[in-house]
């Protein structure tokens, strides 16, 4: 007993002694000794750290010893995931029209902090907050200050039904959250044909309601019904019936419940739409399109089609789009994107494109730096304001 008493305390001593590094310990066969030497009779017992460097590692020892507290974080559920994303970018605009100043300007514009709470592997609640900085058509500040808004806030339960899941709350909506993980990589510079403002405007990625998530190797899909006029919009006292709304995906190589990256290889085709019987102004608006994308670790090539009713009002029109990227060397990528969108809506009929060519390259997991042009025709029958914009943006995610 009084062997193994005075061991522990050599180990003790011998541990604090070296402050948090490890130690590697020796046991004599015959006395039991502990000893931090090899010699004869003594048989290696393997390498140790103390239990506080163990717990709470050898920086944050330090830190403690400094009288620096640690923080302590409480949750009733068992695991907290906690991410961030921002935009960060410069910004040229050259005014087609000589009349108008030119506008040079540094922007956030957006910064996304997000929470997941997890109270077993598949099912949490998530909850998205985004900040940015709204600029009007001629690049001056709406009001002098930042706003804040809530993205998504909704609980997601998995195994529903088969393979499927729900997302209940402010959700994702069906399709533009899918394309911009499978066919534009590139939401920091523009956004998706179908809601880009000079392109198709349809609709927005989140929206109060539900949204049943399947996927399979071979199909995955997105069905759900909403308040139709998105979470941003002030005009949701306007609608009188919800909107339903689909993504339809044959995943043909099979991908169809991988998170997919871009160094992998995938192709996709795909059915999505909205019906809205009572929209804005209380006028019918359907919407549907078809999309298909084919990507591999050397280029991306994807393009869709849309089409447009409401009953002549301004979402009226149909269009495409068409994107690519090619990655010649490793890191680097380059990129291009046209838009093209006929309005027509009652008594106007016009065409407004934009074409988007850049360069893409890859700082590490975290960074990426894109430059940019871009090029906007809003129409060629209206007094729209045509110009061209150049830009350099820094993507960061943590």
């Amino acid at each position: 007993m009084k062997n193994i008493l005075l061991s522990a305390t050599a180990a003790a001593i011998a541990v604090s002694s070296l402050g948090a590094k490890t130690i590697t310990l020796y046991q004599d066969k015959n006395s039991g000794a502990i000893y931090t030497k090899p010699g004869p009779d003594r048989i290696k017992l393997g390498t140790f750290v103390s239990a506080e460097e163990s717990d709470t590692g050898y920086a944050d020892t330090k830190k403690m010893a400094k009288g620096i507290k640690a923080t302590v974080v409480k949750s009733k559920v068992k695991t907290l995931k906690i991410s961030g994303k921002h935009y960060l970018g410069f910004t040229h605009i050259n005014y087609a029209d000589s009349k108008k100043d030119d506008i040079s300007r540094f922007e956030t514009r957006r910064n996304y902090l997000q929470v997941k709470a997890y109270w077993n592997s598949t099912d949490y609640a998530r909850i998205t907050l985004d900040t940015f900085q709204q600029y009007n058509d001629t690049g001056s500040k709406d009001d002098g200050s930042w706003l804040v808004r809530l993205k998504y806030a909704y609980i997601y339960l998995d195994e529903i039904l088969p393979y499927t899941g729900i997302e209940f709350g402010q959700v994702h909506r069906p399709w533009i959250d899918w394309e911009e993980h499978h066919g534009w990589w590139y939401r920091s510079i523009a956004k998706t044909f179908v809601e880009e403002k000079k392109g198709a405007h349809l609709t927005n990625s989140a929206d109060l309601g539900f949204n049943l998530k399947t996927k399979t190797d071979y199909f995955s899909s997105e069905i759900g019904l909403f308040n139709g006029e998105g979470y941003h919009d002030t005009t949701t006292e306007v609608n009188t019936d919800l909107s339903f709304e689909w993504r339809l995906t044959a995943n043909l190589l099979g991908t169809g419940k991988k998170k997919v990256s871009m160094s992998d290889e995938y192709a996709d085709i795909s059915f999505l739409g909205q019906l809205n019987q009572n929209y804005q102004n209380y006028k019918t608006m359907n919407w549907y399109g078809i999309h298909g994308v084919y990507n591999n670790p050397m280029f991306l090539l994807a393009g869709i089609y849309v089409k447009s009713d409401n009953d002549g009002g301004e979402y009226e029109g149909k269009g495409w789009s068409v994107n690519g990227e090619f990655r010649p060397i490793k890191k680097w990528s380059i990129l291009g994107r046209y838009d093209n969108w006929d309005v027509e809506k009652t008594g106007k009929y016009y065409t407004r494109t934009q074409w988007i060519a850049g360069a893409a390259y890859k700082y590490n997991k975290n960074v990426k730096f894109i430059g940019n042009l871009f090029y906007i025709d809003p129409s060629d029958k209206v007094s729209d304001d045509e110009e061209t914009r150049y830009m350099f943006t820094a993507e960061v995610k943590w």
